[in-house]
């Protein structure tokens, strides 16, 4: 009684063969383009030279034209899976399914015509039956007007006859149709009966099979299609032991003894030159007993010249010379030019002077010189471009964000950078493939994004150090090095941005500072931080970053700063050695009462 479902289950077998007939021929179409392109790639290298050349056949040059023969050899294997999977494959799913179809339709016909029959034999049955009931019915209506003529005293003999008549007529018909019903209902309950239990088990077993060679058919299909490549693994193996022998043939001697022989002249050296004396017929008043004595203006050496050529080659084995410091102006005072004609931020010695003249007049004591660097670009920025507006929690997710978003795209303009470098490079060596000048003002456009996306990191984080209000706790870890940077190298602290990639990190142009150490007594930390808690090392850590710290698998540790929600905990050792730790990697335990610890 599932006909319309066995229908729709072997319509869909065959849209699933056709559909992978399709994969197929669209895997043969990538092995046919593949193949196509890799000989248009040893066309493109196949050495084309003329009987006449007789070009040195260096080793290097033979193992690669060997190496392009293989791998012709290697495209002619594509083509031959190619063709494979289209003979085996393709063209013997595609003549399948044609069959399938013919062979579903017949069968779905022969099923049709028995439920059609059997729908006959019924409507045949119920006809009979309602024949049958409509002359029960009117033998019923005679019999009643039978008897009533047959008592009523008034009727004629003639009518109770001809009522008799009629009752025998209809009593007559009715046992006819009686009959024709009980022969049409036992004819239909056999065809039913041979419909449910012959006709149709036999159709839908037909069909049964026939999707159950499908399913053999796609398998078999699935087989070929690895066997295609499996047969020609072996050619492709040999191509690749003939690239492989091909660059073992490589020898470097033989290839310079052929440039030796190449260019060999067979000429001795040339000789010393005689000495030739023009002095003979002058008449000298002084002999020094030497061959000639110069001038000695003659003799004399531009000492600045000298000096100058000396130490602009010195510096490069020893110490360089010290540059002379240009005049501070209002503009040096803020921003520095980089070779490639980028700007960025610095700090002369004057704004240093003035904020030491502010301390001195006004707070007996500051935690660190970075507070003075961040105070000063934090007034830099506008109101609401620094998030001020909203609360400290949110304002510091803000900012975090955005320094995210810098780090991308930061990211990307530094491998848009390395790419553009590539291309000039591939440009100037290859001077046909394009223009390395036309490239110019692009790289020059990046590089003045980079510098502007490290400046706008670089004031983010200075925000993000004043909403954390960890200045103070992070000076005395950082050398005097870091007061040269804008955004220190390695790993910045939670406060700050950090990434795990090493090409992501953010590294500011050095600041041109005269004397780096010159505050670093009176800008010093506070007493370490007391211990909140201790920690166990799970799994050990190299810690190459500057700002973190190495520690073994067991090890115990002070903690000293909770994890801020990047990741990093920070920790000490119990010789004092104090960095940040990866959270995911310790055993945290915090103690109830943090204060006075």
């Amino acid at each position: 009684d599932q006909f319309d479902n066995l229908d729709k289950h072997t319509q869909w077998g065959i849209d699933f063969l056709e559909k992978y007939a399709k994969f197929v021929k669209e895997r043969i179409e990538i092995e046919q383009n593949y193949a196509k392109q890799l000989r248009n790639l040893v066309k493109k290298y196949c050495p084309k030279r003329s009987p006449k050349d007789e070009e040195p056949r260096f080793t290097s040059c033979i193992a690669f034209f060997n190496i392009l023969n293989e791998l012709n050899d290697y495209a002619g294997q594509r083509e031959v899976v190619a063709e494979e999977m289209g003979h085996r494959v393709y063209g013997e799913l595609m003549r399948y399914s044609h069959d399938l179809k013919t062979e579903r339709k017949m069968h779905l016909q022969e099923g049709r015509k028995a439920q059609q029959y059997l729908d006959m034999c019924w409507k045949q049955m119920d006809n009979s039956k309602k024949k049958f009931e409509r002359e029960c019915r009117e033998a019923e209506k005679a019999q009643q007007s039978y008897e009533r003529l047959d008592n009523d005293t008034n009727a004629t003999k003639a009518d109770v006859e001809k009522a008799k008549q009629q009752l025998n007529l209809r009593t007559h018909m009715a046992d006819e149709n009686k009959n024709e019903y009980a022969a049409q209902l036992q004819n239909f309950n056999g065809e039913q009966h041979k419909h449910y239990y012959i006709v149709i088990p036999q159709i839908y077993k037909q069909l049964q099979e026939m999707d159950e060679r499908r399913t053999i058919k796609l398998s078999e299909c699935y087989k070929g299609f690895a066997d295609s490549e499996r047969k020609v693994i072996p050619i492709i193996s040999k191509c690749l032991e003939g690239m492989i022998l091909a660059a073992k043939s490589v020898d470097e001697h033989r290839d310079s003894q052929l440039v030796i022989d190449c260019f060999k002249s067979g000429f001795e050296p040339p000789g010393d030159f005689p000495f030739e004396d023009y002095s003979q017929n002058i008449y000298r008043t002084i002999s020094d007993g030497t061959i000639s004595t110069p001038k000695q203006e003659g003799m004399r050496i531009d000492s600045k010249t000298t000096v100058g050529k000396a130490k602009g080659k010195l510096w490069l084995f020893g110490k360089k010379p010290k540059p002379q410091s240009p005049p501070l102006t209002p503009t040096s005072l803020y921003t520095s030019s980089t070779p490639n004609g980028s700007q960025y931020p610095i700090f002369s010695i004057e704004p240093v002077h003035f904020c030491m003249s502010d301390i001195k007049t006004g707070k007996p004591r500051i935690p660190s010189f970075r507070s003075l660097k961040r105070g000063y670009f934090c007034l830099q920025g506008p109101a609401l471009e620094d998030f001020s507006h909203l609360p400290p929690e949110q304002r510091r997710k803000k900012l975090q964000q955005r320094i995210d978003e810098l780090n991308r795209e930061l990211q990307k303009e530094t491998d848009q950078k390395d790419a553009l470098i590539k291309m000039k490079d591939v440009y100037e060596k290859n001077p046909q493939m394009g223009d390395p000048v036309s490239l110019q003002p692009k790289l020059t456009e990046t590089m003045s994004n980079m510098d502007r996306l490290r400046m706008e990191i670089h004031k983010n984080e200075a925000w993000l150090s004043e909403v954390e209000g960890k200045v103070a706790a992070r000076s005395d870890r950082r050398h005097s090095s870091d007061i040269n940077h804008l955004v220190t190298q390695g790993r910045e602290s939670p406060e700050g941005s950090y990434t795990d990639d090493a090409n992501q990190e953010v590294r500011g142009p050095p600041q041109q500072h005269a004397h780096p150490n010159e505050f670093d007594d009176e800008f010093e930390d506070d007493d370490p931080l007391p211990a909140i808690g201790h920690c166990k090392a799970i799994y050990p850590f190299d810690g190459h970053n500057e700002g973190t710290l190495a520690m073994k698998e067991g090890e115990i540790l002070y903690i000293i700063e909770e994890d801020k929600g990047d990741g990093w905990t920070r920790a000490r050792r119990h010789n004092g050695e104090e960095g940040y730790v990866p959270t995911s990697y310790i055993d945290v335990t915090l103690e109830k009462n943090s204060k006075g610890a």
